[in-house]
């Protein structure tokens, strides 16, 4: 991995802000961002290698102006990871496009609004890693997850059609896909949420799988064994199990 700068979207709780800690606590000078500037003073916790940037990423000419605003402060930006997201379980009963279009900002166009600028400052480099953070949830149609498996499905497709090309222009770009992980956004689950993780075994994950040569950074490994199985069954059997789990 590099030692210069690097950048976290979605920092301000969760899995990002662990990942901005254990960065930090390596030596690494790490940009935090966030909607909310309260919860990235709480992520720095006056550490000095921890800088908080407020940003909205759902807004494109604010993240191009943080990102140049970024390298002319700190330098190039050499690993970026792409974790900003909006949760909201959805079922037949709770089915609501507005609900749909706003996770779509956030998770999909949030995360199109970063790559951007990030890919033609990298592409020009010659160098870059870039890591976008989706889920298992993006696998295969899961029930309560109507809204959000679609936006983590949509960022796996992405990342996919996009590596080939990167890897040829020096980029490094990388998907993680967690299972459920204890952090605010999953407090809202009415349901067992199998194989949970605290979110600082989430952070450590990444990071191992980051110093690694995958593609693809997915855990827990039994629940991704399971899905990844799941997504081999034909419709009429995969369709019947999940009406059972409802």
């Amino acid at each position: 991995m590099t030692t210069g700068c690097w950048w976290i979207t979605g920092a301000g709780s969760g899995i990002g802000r662990e990942l901005a800690r254990q960065i930090a606590a390596g030596g690494i000078k790490v940009i935090v961002s966030g909607r909310r500037p309260e919860a990235l003073l709480e992520t720095a916790d006056d550490h000095s290698r921890i800088v908080p940037l407020a940003l909205d990423v759902t807004d494109a000419l604010a993240v191009d102006a943080a990102i140049a605003t970024m390298e002319q402060t700190h330098g190039p930006v050499d690993v970026a990871i792409l974790n900003a997201a909006l949760y909201q379980p959805m079922d037949l009963v709770d089915f609501d496009r507005a609900t749909i279009a706003r996770l779509f900002e956030t998770n999909v166009m949030g995360v199109a609004n970063c790559l951007q600028p990030l890919l033609e400052r990298m592409r020009a480099r010659g160098r870059g890693h870039i890591v976008i953070v989706a889920s298992v949830a993006g696998y295969r149609g899961l029930p309560k997850a109507a809204a959000y498996g679609a936006t983590k499905a949509a960022l796996i497709n992405m990342a996919e059609a996009l590596q080939p090309a990167a890897a040829a222009a020096g980029i490094r770009l990388q998907i993680v896909n967690p299972g459920f992980v204890e952090t605010p956004m999953t407090s809202v689950n009415r349901f067992p949420m199998p194989f949970l993780m605290r979110p600082e075994q989430a952070a450590a994950r990444i990071l191992a799988g980051m110093k690694g040569g995958g593609f693809e950074i997915a855990f827990p490994w039994m629940f991704v064994l399971l899905l990844k199985l799941g997504r081999l069954l034909p419709y009429w059997l995969y369709l019947k199990l999940t009406r059972r789990v409802l």
